[in-house]
């Protein structure tokens, strides 16, 4: 039997630190350029060079104020802040490529639908069905506060909201426009056939929505959906919704669970279980030899800030750690925050202090850090894939190009050589590459495809 081929996302975000703080001090590392068009073109390049499916991009809304009630450290270390908009960065890297996709996210808790759908159809015609969308709804009560709300939304709300959001959002995509609705005939002066487009008309409890969708159905209709939530709520809304799935452990065991479950959940939604592909985050320093890697690793440590990781975790979890003395346990705080990352660090483990984070973040991140030959990360993914049923890879960037380049150049050969990587991209839209030919579309199964029914 083939073996399964990993598919490889890069994790980047359109600022200056994202996941493995301190490193942009490094001296090799261009991510200050984040501000310029050649940064994101050139990182596009060669992400395509290494046949990479995706270029996921994360976003924030608020900063990360939490540690230390200040946005001191925030500010100094640049813990994604400043931030740009990630959406607007994608236009001219599609331009620069043929095949790499693109998920983006947006916090649909401060968005309307109606223009959100468009953004997403235009986003897909101009990348010829590349776009992808990571689903969030927020966890900082700084961008709740900048929005104009006095308090986030209460975290399980926060679904219930993108339940309907999603639903009307599927009504514009999929229902509004049929297939054949745009002639573009000059001779009889038809571009639009009128009965061939019909008015959404949603009234719900969050949102009310009455009007067409107005793009003309892009190439994948609905962009491929992307979601991490991994909370019980979340997995449940992952389960009817997601296509892809964002997921981190430290046990392969506890990884293996989570995946058997949400693909549980979306059998009992009426979904093919395979329907989701399951990526890790993990972080990777290659080197010619382990030796090499080794001295590579001891370089980074040198400039990386754990004291900058523990600030965003403060802010994913909404506890500030700078309360506790070093080795005091961590108490279960209950808030409006990421609830999967407050469970996992103070239920799963009650014996978590502050020395514990600092030294998993030593890398200035909490993904888990491969270091070593092509052969040996090569070993770990392919161990990850077998042993979890996940289907690939978030690489969070260290010292950025030299990262990707690394990993391009070492590791992504090995795994060809394995049959475990590509070695061609696919035909046809982002949705068609990562499940195969003919799936460009929704599956019927999807919660998504319901609107397609409605007649005209």
């Amino acid at each position: 039997m083939a073996k399964k081929k990993i598919l490889l996302n890069a994790f980047n975000m359109n600022c200056v630190g994202h996941i493995n703080h301190g490193l942009w001090t490094h001296p090799r590392d261009n991510s200050v350029q984040y501000k310029t068009l050649d940064y994101w073109t050139d990182l596009a390049r060669l992400l395509e060079r290494g046949l990479f499916d995706g270029l996921f991009l994360a976003d924030i809304v608020g900063v990360y104020d939490v540690y230390r009630d200040s946005a001191d450290l925030t500010l100094r270390e640049s813990i994604q802040l400043p931030v740009n908009d990630p959406l607007l960065t994608v236009s001219a890297m599609a331009a620069a490529t043929r095949h790499l996709g693109f998920g983006v996210t947006v916090n649909l808790t401060y968005e309307a639908p109606y223009l959100l759908a468009r953004r997403f159809s235009t986003l897909d015609h101009l990348t010829g069905g590349r776009i992808g969308w990571n689903i969030v709804t927020g966890y900082l009560e700084s961008a709740a506060r900048a929005m104009g709300l006095s308090e986030q939304i209460a975290h399980d709300e926060r679904y219930d909201r993108a339940d309907e959001f999603l639903e009307v959002a599927y009504k514009l995509w999929e229902g509004s426009w049929d297939e054949g609705a745009v002639r573009a005939d000059r001779r009889a002066r038809v571009y639009a056939d009128p009965g061939a487009v019909r008015r959404v008309d949603h009234a719900g409890k969050y949102y009310s929505v009455q009007g067409y969708h107005l793009s003309e159905p892009s190439p994948q209709r609905t962009p491929v959906l992307y979601q991490a939530g991994s909370s019980g709520r979340g997995q449940a809304f992952a389960a009817r919704h997601a296509e892809c799935v964002f997921v981190s452990s430290q046990t392969k065991e506890g990884l293996r669970k989570l995946v058997a479950d949400i693909r549980e959940s979306a059998a009992r939604e009426g979904r093919d279980p395979r329907d989701i592909k399951f990526f890790m985050g993990v972080t990777a320093v290659a080197g010619g030899t382990e030796a090499l890697a080794r001295e590579k690793h001891a370089d980074y440590l040198r400039y990386a800030n754990p004291e900058a990781g523990l600030a965003h975790y403060a802010s994913s979890t909404g506890i500030d750690f700078s309360r506790y003395g070093p080795d005091e346990p961590i108490r279960y705080v209950k808030n409006n925050a990421i609830e999967s990352a407050v469970k996992s660090l103070t239920v799963a483990r009650t014996d978590r202090t502050v020395r514990d984070l600092l030294a998993d973040m030593a890398l200035g991140g909490r993904y888990p850090a491969l270091v070593g030959s092509a052969a040996q990360i090569a070993d770990e993914l392919e161990s990850w894939v077998a042993e979890t049923d996940i289907d690939g890879f978030n690489l969070a960037r260290t010292v950025t190009p030299e990262c990707y380049e690394d990993f391009i150049d070492l590791v992504i050969p090995e795994l060809q050589s394995r049959g475990s990587y590509k070695t061609a991209y696919a035909d046809g839209p982002l949705r068609e590459k990562l499940f195969g030919p003919g799936r460009g579309r929704l599956p019927e199964a999807h919660a998504g495809a319901a609107p397609r029914a409605v007649p005209a």
